[in-house]
């Protein structure tokens, strides 16, 4: 994910030992008694990750618990996020002073469920992605980056955010995507100038997708 962000951006991606670590207590009491293996596993490693990566920022040893939403709570003047898929899980967090919100997604590099690609890609997305070079799982892609769009859009404004209410732009040559904000979704926002676009990177390698996503000062 390093290659994705600025350098602003402190990253950190889950190594062997980072998914059975140990949490901090407001951690372990954000996680349900009923969580399964698989979610404890990733939740454990986002937030080892999170930890390193406030630490690479300079930042004392903290807590990052989940909300209600089960987003993470990052200490104050702190933005950031955390992804994980099967074997995969990174953190990035940043100074709010620097950036007003990170996003970042990985996903497996594989076809998308049928039902799942008419829920994320809408027709005139559907139209770009044909034109795009064989190859890669573009839907896949632009999959993640919706996601990392959310990561980005849901700190700062507060609201949900669909999938048909952010329309993505895939550059393949340049590896960048653009997400612009559907205007009933901007129109509806409790808070003032929310982000009319999103811009991004996004990887393919081999078996996985990464997407990345900042939002600059004005």
């Amino acid at each position: 994910m390093r290659d994705l962000l600025p350098s602003a951006v402190a990253v950190a991606v889950a190594g062997p030992a980072d998914w059975s670590d140990d949490l901090l207590p407001a951690e372990r009491a954000a996680l349900s008694d009923r969580a399964v293996p698989s979610r404890r596993r990733e939740f454990t490693a986002g937030r080892v990750c999170a930890r390193r990566a406030l630490a690479a920022l300079g930042l004392p040893v903290t807590p990052v618990p989940a909300g209600a939403d089960r987003a993470p709570i990052w200490p104050a003047g702190v933005v950031g996020a955390i992804t994980h898929t099967h074997g995969y899980c990174a953190a990035a967090v940043a100074r709010a002073a620097d950036l007003r919100a990170v996003g970042i997604d990985a996903e497996q590099h594989r076809p998308l469920p049928e039902g799942v690609r008419r829920k994320v890609c809408c027709p005139d997305e559907e139209a770009d992605l044909a034109r795009l070079p064989a190859g890669p799982q573009w839907p896949t892609v632009l999959f993640s980056a919706k996601e990392a769009v959310y990561k980005v859009w849901h700190p700062l404004v507060g609201t949900w955010l669909g999938f048909p209410d952010a329309r993505v732009t895939l550059d393949p040559d340049a590896g960048t995507f653009r997400a612009d904000i559907a205007p009933a979704r901007l129109a509806a926002a409790p808070v003032s100038a929310p982000p009319a676009s999103v811009t991004g990177r996004f990887a393919v390698d081999g078996a996985l997708v990464r997407t990345a996503a900042v939002l600059l000062h004005r």
